[in-house]
């Protein structure tokens, strides 16, 4: 029900290196200056204030090279919506120290900060077109201490683990590691919030998905009141209205806890065409949302963010690829329907 957030899972360490060597060539700053290299078309830094890095060596980058090289100018003009916007890096099961030290260097040699996404916890997706994860509790707080030693001081925003505690409240989640979600949650954030420069926010659901009432308590079990807020419609199409209202009312339940909002692809608003339980699956007609920024509709929403990456597959449904791939043909229905 709440599969396709497996983007960046598969994160190669040849990208991590990509993205350190154009790294070392990027302006730091303002943001005027453009990255040598691969994605160099493309790879202008956000103007301040908003802090949150571009990648260089991202997917729908490489894509406007492609398309470049192909003389397909008007395309590759698109796919520019995507690829000069921050998105979040989505750190991979096999080496989380190394991937996090590598996207926050590259993001503090540009004067900014990486948004990374978390999505490890053992269980995840209740097997569903993400399935994975650590493979026990132990694997998953070495995993955790990985990602926290590649941060180190350098700034950061985290979000962590998309649908977790929503499958604890649905119960899709076995019985028997429910206990254990909560306490692995809740050492995560602790973790992470010992770090000098690091935000954390726990992921709590959508507008379309049920009523704070519901989550409430599970979001304060798993250590919400230590991070710095939650986030909503992660990977989901919800529109900013809407989620800024079910944020608000989830606010006001957990002591008045700030939250961010995905905006990557909720231009258009959730799909209602089709079955209901896979409306969130890479629906048609959808669109790209507000850029990521700090300057939001309200003070309690601190930052919208591309969590998501516009442009890779939620899963294996309407005929795309697995869910995290790269999927050119929705990335430019994304782009154009953003006009």
């Amino acid at each position: 029900m709440y599969g396709g957030k497996e983007a960046g899972v598969r994160a190669s360490l040849a990208v991590v290196g990509a993205v350190l060597l154009l790294a070392g060539c990027s302006s730091a700053g303002g943001g005027g200056g453009e990255s040598e290299g691969a994605g160099s078309e493309v790879t202008r830094q956000p103007g301040n204030p908003d802090p949150f890095w571009v990648n260089p060596a991202g997917s729908a980058a490489e894509q406007v090279t492609t398309y470049v090289k192909a003389g397909r100018k008007d395309d590759a003009e698109q796919i520019r919506k995507i690829a000069e916007r921050p998105t979040g890096e989505w750190i991979g099961p096999e080496n989380p120290e190394r991937e996090a030290r590598g996207f926050t260097q590259a993001a503090q040699r540009a004067d900014r900060s990486a948004v990374l996404v978390l999505y490890n916890i053992p269980h995840r997706d209740c097997g569903q077109f993400s399935q994975g994860g650590a493979a026990d509790g132990d694997s998953y707080r070495t995993w955790i201490d990985g990602v926290a030693r590649g941060i180190g001081d350098r700034p950061a925003t985290v979000v962590l683990e998309p649908d977790a505690i929503l499958h604890l409240v649905d119960q899709c989640t076995p019985a028997a590691l429910r206990e254990e979600r909560y306490f692995l949650l809740k050492e995560a954030v602790t973790k992470l919030k010992s770090l000098k420069n690091t935000k954390v926010y726990l992921d709590a659901g959508n507008a379309g998905w049920g009523h704070p009432d519901q989550i409430f308590q599970p979001l304060e079990r798993a250590g919400v009141d230590l991070a710095d807020g939650f986030a909503v419609n992660v990977s989901n199409f919800y529109s900013t209205r809407d989620s800024l209202a079910y944020g608000k009312r989830l606010s006001a339940k957990v002591g008045g806890k700030h939250f961010v909002i995905d905006t990557s692809r909720n231009g258009n608003g959730p799909y209602t065409a089709g079955e209901a339980d896979e409306n969130w699956c890479n629906p048609p007609g959808r669109a790209l949302g507000e850029s990521p920024t700090t300057k939001t509709a309200d003070p309690l929403v601190d930052a919208y963010l591309w969590v998501k990456r516009p442009g890779e597959s939620d899963g294996t449904c309407k005929g795309g690829p697995k869910a995290g791939d790269w999927w050119p043909e929705y990335a430019l229905e994304l782009a154009k329907a953003s006009e």
